[in-house]
């Protein structure tokens, strides 16, 4: 996706973000952004320290029947819930990929502060 076209979205603060259900953003085929369903299942909200911010699942049956979860190059996918950029994908669990983790958006921002 070329950086002039995209959308822009309003950044959640991390005590916004509830569990329950959210989706990923992510091209899988012919260069097309889609949304897929995921279920944020844990958050950990003191969490500065790495990029495991919250725990999450992938419930859309659609991605799972594609992929059977989270795959390499989805690293970076963004998390949306409630309308407000949340955080991106940042593992898989090797054994189970339909569960990941993702990092919270302000620690992204704030890494992104540090590097200019």
């Amino acid at each position: 996706m070329n950086i002039q076209e995209s959308e822009s979205i309003e950044v959640a603060n991390r005590e916004e973000i509830k569990i329950g259900p959210a989706k990923i953003i992510c091209t899988l085929e012919d260069n097309k952004k889609e949304e897929y369903e995921i279920e944020i299942q844990k958050i950990y909200k003191n969490n500065n320290e790495n990029n495991k911010s919250m725990l999450l699942k992938v419930t859309d049956e659609k991605l799972i029947e594609k992929t059977g979860g989270i795959i390499q190059g989805m690293s970076g996918s963004p998390i949306v819930q409630n309308g407000k950029f949340i955080g991106a994908v940042t593992h898989v669990l090797v054994n189970e990929p339909q569960i990941g983790y993702g990092v919270f958006a302000d620690i992204m921002l704030k890494t992104a502060k540090e590097v200019e």
